[in-house]
């Protein structure tokens, strides 16, 4: 394999530029802090089979959220429409207790118990994000955690520059 890799510098490297070249022998490396993955367990999801949230260089995992108020095993009450507004803002908590924000979430996953609340859901949710929303996906979803109508996991940078 070593021998294949010479051969093609040689064939190769006299057609490159001398930017090209500097290029590839330059390539930066990532900055340590980009380095490792991070598990977030704190005290109120020790019980959980799952971490909160898991950064891995500057993305955020974040676990799916339900519209319960923090420390409370009941969704809050009012219908999807409180739910959602409720779901927001645990997604909210967590991604700023991490590093993030909700500026800063590029893709969200949407479980939904009763489809024909879709309209409603997504007019709450498109509330939270300004004019350029993350990527989403959504599926309907029967028998989610605490009884929920609705559960939200999101995906979010740490630290890097928006350009739009």
């Amino acid at each position: 394999m070593k021998y294949i890799i010479f051969i093609l510098a040689i064939v190769i490297l006299p057609f490159l530029s001398v930017k090209a070249i500097e290029m590839i022998v330059s390539y930066p490396e990532p900055a340590d802090d980009a380095l490792g993955v991070e598990f977030f367990n704190p005290p109120e999801y020790q019980h959980f089979p799952f971490s909160a949230a898991v950064r891995v260089g500057h993305m955020l995992y974040m676990s799916g959220q339900v519209g319960n108020i923090p420390g409370e095993d009941e969704v809050v009450p009012g219908g999807i429409e409180a739910e959602t507004h409720q779901i927001m803002k645990n997604i909210k908590a967590t991604a700023e207790k991490y590093g993030s924000s909700l500026d800063e979430i590029v893709k969200c996953t949407v479980f939904i118990d009763n489809m024909q609340e879709w309209g409603a859901l997504s007019v709450v949710y498109r509330s939270y994000f300004g004019a350029n929303p993350p990527a989403r996906s959504a599926l309907g979803a029967d028998g989610l955690a605490i009884s929920a109508l609705a559960e939200i996991e999101c995906i979010a940078t740490i630290g890097l520059k928006r350009v739009n």
